[in-house]
């Protein structure tokens, strides 16, 4: 016969098994998921993380070398850009909470969506364009023309861009895909457009200087922890913004496939943000002419490790985390040591595109 004390406890083991699911999901928002289901996810935001940054600050050299060439301008944060993005980045997210959380969401993220099915489109076509011109017969198929459209009155030019048939393809493809994103707002369209985000991003936006580089994420620590830690602002939009602003990736994958609806989430900023900046650190590495991109793969691999001890963490204490508390000292921290020790300091913090530019403008005007 059963030891009378073994059986109450086998039945009180027994009932805080059933309740204890439901009680984490009660104190953390979500539902308890499988050891297997939580590596898969962390497993594949992770990629989603490093993928956009590697290939995104490659592309980098490329745009910036043609934009150069055509006279074009790139988007170039100044140092008043970098001290107002934080006060600004906190208005709009304080903005986003009070309608989240006292009017309205749905109606919000009508707007959202509508927005980002237009820029997300855009973005899609911008990496879609080069897969569409590698597919056998398209170069017979589609003419190589390029067509100018520009809306202008007098001197005075509002819109201006160029375009050729691969361009108007991957256009409507990306279309057809953001209307799917319209109407279904599945995660994977979501995905989709939030890492094409990412990559446009990291590819397009300059720092200026390794030197703003340095003060934007550094302000943007204190951002993140105070968002995070010190209000619920920050966990609160992102769960309630139904908006590719992050990627994500359901813990409940391995039991209900794509279908799952427990999501782990990374916000796009703590992949755009130090991504920018690790592809400032290969266009340094480039500008030298050495052929080495140390500071560049010290940059990605402090990323990876930032990221890893975020990771970490989260799945320690089982709560949001604010990643670039993580990130930020990593990617900053780890290059300025590897310029210190190798004697490059001055010359990495003191690297600026703007003066660069600046510099080749009036040596052609000289010539």
């Amino acid at each position: 016969m059963e030891d009378p004390v073994v059986q109450a406890a086998e039945e009180i083991l027994e009932k805080v098994e059933d309740v204890l699911p439901e009680a984490v999901k009660n104190i953390t928002g979500r539902a308890v998921a499988t050891t297997e289901g939580l590596a898969l996810a962390y497993v594949s935001l992770f990629l989603m993380a490093v993928i956009p940054i590697f290939w995104g600050s490659y592309r980098s050299i490329t745009y910036h070398k043609k934009s150069k060439e055509n006279g074009e301008a790139i988007e170039t944060m100044t140092t008043k850009d970098v001290y107002m993005f934080p006060i600004m980045a906190s208005s709009m997210l304080f903005g986003l909470y009070l309608i989240v959380k006292y009017l309205s969401a749905d109606h919000l993220n009508l707007v959202v969506a509508s927005y980002f099915f237009l820029v997300g489109s855009l973005a899609l076509t911008a990496i879609l364009r080069p897969v569409v011109g590698m597919i056998p017969g398209s170069s017979l198929l589609l003419e190589n023309e390029l067509y100018h459209l520009k809306f202008n009155k007098g001197a005075n030019v509002y819109l201006e861009c160029k375009f050729d048939m691969l361009h108007v393809v991957s256009m409507a493809l990306s279309a057809a895909f953001g209307v799917w994103y319209l109407m279904k707002k599945h995660w994977l369209a979501n995905n989709i457009f939030g890492l094409a985000f990412s990559v446009n991003g990291i590819e397009m936006i300059s720092l200026g200087s390794v030197k703003n580089g340095c003060i934007l994420l550094s302000l943007l620590f204190f951002y993140d922890i105070f968002w995070v830690f010190g209000t619920e602002v920050m966990v609160e939009v992102a769960k309630n913004l139904d908006a590719p602003i992050k990627v994500v990736f359901p813990m409940d994958f391995i039991e209900k496939g794509i279908f799952g609806g427990n999501f782990a989430m990374l916000g796009l900023g703590d992949i755009v943000l130090p991504g920018v900046f690790i592809a400032l650190l290969l266009r340094y590495d480039v500008s030298k002419g050495e052929n080495s991109n140390l500071y560049f793969y010290a940059g990605f691999a402090a990323y990876i490790l930032g990221l890893a001890i975020t990771i970490g963490i989260l799945t320690i204490f089982n709560a949001a985390q604010p990643a670039l508390l993580y990130l930020v000292p990593t990617c900053v921290g780890i290059p300025l040591l590897i310029s210190l020790i190798k004697g490059e300091f001055n010359s990495l913090i003191a690297y600026n595109e703007e003066t660069k530019e600046e510099e080749k403008a009036d040596e052609k005007k000289e010539e």
